[in-house]
């Protein structure tokens, strides 16, 4: 059966428009709270069982044309030597924050079997399990997300730690974000060695940046993983590399500087008209979005309408992957992820 979601990713036509949404096996879904009532959330993750049945939940409730592994960006840190728990109402929190040249020296190599063995397991059980022609996401945090979670020490509003090294000590700045890329690099591979058919990239806070701070202090490690984790596989014509897609949300205002990072795919937040967004983009990359997380909690009448208006403006084209502008959310109505997957399944481009 015909992979949609390979086959969009490298901008061939489909016979529909693939859907599949971000954090789509989560807490919205009953099954899933009555799995988390039973283990925390990191021993979710790392118990290889649980997080395949987790990743498989949406599939088998609602059929979505891809499956991502469920997984957090932040254990593989752990690999390099940061210290990391997930705290009740405070989200994770991470004990050893970097801080200094000397913190940056001391982190160590990273082994994705040795670090990250549980999920690289997690997705051999799963990508057997799958149905035919569905795809496997993989997935790792941007060496920027990362950098900023382990200089604040957890969540920021303000990244004050992360741009003062950043501003003041740019030598140690760069020495941090190598060492990360070269992490993010042996994750993704390793994740298409256990299975995963697509890798994405989750910047999930470079957007806090100006765009002459993306292009100089992260895009050159963007474009270094990108084409390391190619490198890996010797892709060719008849073969080419398993395709990555790069998602950060607040990037409208440098989506041209988007292009350069090389990736197959770059996704929209629902900040930006889909079309608008691809015409910035250039038609050369496919894109993935970007219906707003919270028009499923709106009555179906309105979740048609807006779904319906993204898939009008990619215009059939090939190239495109339905999916949310962010996260599905906690409260949204399982019904209303349902009917959304059987129209956008449904959905034939001017009928």
């Amino acid at each position: 059966m015909t992979n949609r979601i390979l086959a969009a990713c490298r901008r061939q036509p489909t016979d529909r428009t693939p859907i599949w949404l971000m954090r789509q096996a989560g807490r919205y879904m009953s099954v899933y709270r009555a799995v988390r009532e039973r283990h925390g959330f990191l021993q979710m993750v790392k118990q290889p069982e649980v997080a395949a049945e987790v990743t498989l939940q949406p599939i088998e409730a609602f059929g979505m044309d891809a499956a991502i592994i469920f997984a957090d960006i932040l254990p593989p840190l752990e690999g390099i030597g940061i210290q990391l728990t997930f705290e009740k109402g405070e989200g994770p929190v991470i004990h050893n924050p970097i801080r200094s040249r000397a913190d940056i020296e001391a982190l160590r190599p990273y082994d994705a079997e040795a670090a990250s063995g549980y999920t690289l397991a997690a997705l051999r059980l799963v990508r057997p399990a799958l149905p035919p022609g569905t795809a496997l996401y993989g997935f790792s945090g941007a060496p920027f997300t990362l950098a900023s979670y382990a200089i604040e020490g957890g969540g920021s509003r303000e990244y004050r730690r992360t741009k003062t090294l950043m501003y003041s000590d740019p030598a140690s700045w760069h020495a941090l974000m190598a060492k990360l890329s070269e992490l993010v690099t042996a994750y993704l591979v390793a994740q298409v060695q256990a299975g995963a058919d697509v890798v994405q990239i989750f910047d999930s806070w470079v957007g806090a940046l100006a765009p002459d701070d993306f292009r100089e202090y992260v895009l050159p490690y963007l474009q270094r993983v990108i084409s390391d984790f190619r490198a890996a596989f010797a892709p060719t014509a008849a073969q080419p590399a398993p395709p990555v897609v790069y998602f950060g949300t607040d990037l409208n205002g440098m989506l041209p500087l988007l292009r350069e990072t090389g990736a197959d795919v770059l996704g929209l937040d629902w900040r930006i008209r889909l079309d608008d967004g691809w015409a910035q983009l250039g038609h050369a990359v496919a894109v993935q979005g970007n219906l707003d997380p919270l028009v499923l909690h709106a009555p179906w009448p309105e979740i048609e309408r807006r779904a319906r208006a993204i898939l009008e403006q990619a215009a059939g084209r090939p190239g495109h992957i339905f999916n949310l502008g962010h996260g599905i959310l906690t409260e949204t109505p399982e019904d209303h992820v349902r009917r959304l997957v059987a129209f956008v399944q449904g959905y034939q481009h001017g009928a």
